[in-house]
């Protein structure tokens, strides 16, 4: 029997509508401020030596860690890794 419910993949779905670039950038962006935030929590680092390191405020750094916020650079991005001591990698899929 075959399954009449069956169709594409989700990620066609995505690009039928024009969201998949919207939903692969909120993704990364999840990604992203989970990594920072286990990097901060294991070098014992509170948002506001963060900011600090960062040379940003601790609501910019706040908006880098909101994983539904994904508007942010490349710049802070690259403050936040030096800031924890880290090489920004990026890597394309």
């Amino acid at each position: 029997m075959k399954n009449e419910h069956l169709g594409s993949n989700f990620d066609d779905f995505l690009e039928e509508e024009g969201l998949r670039a919207e939903a692969e950038a909120a993704a990364i962006k999840r990604v992203i401020a989970f990594q920072i935030e286990q990097e901060m929590k294991q070098a014992n680092l509170s948002k506001t030596a963060m900011a600090e390191k960062m040379h940003t405020s601790r609501t910019a750094l706040d908006r880098l860690l909101d994983p539904a916020n994904v508007s942010v650079t490349l710049q802070t991005l690259e403050r936040a890794a030096l800031a924890l001591g880290k090489s920004l990698k990026i890597e394309l899929a």
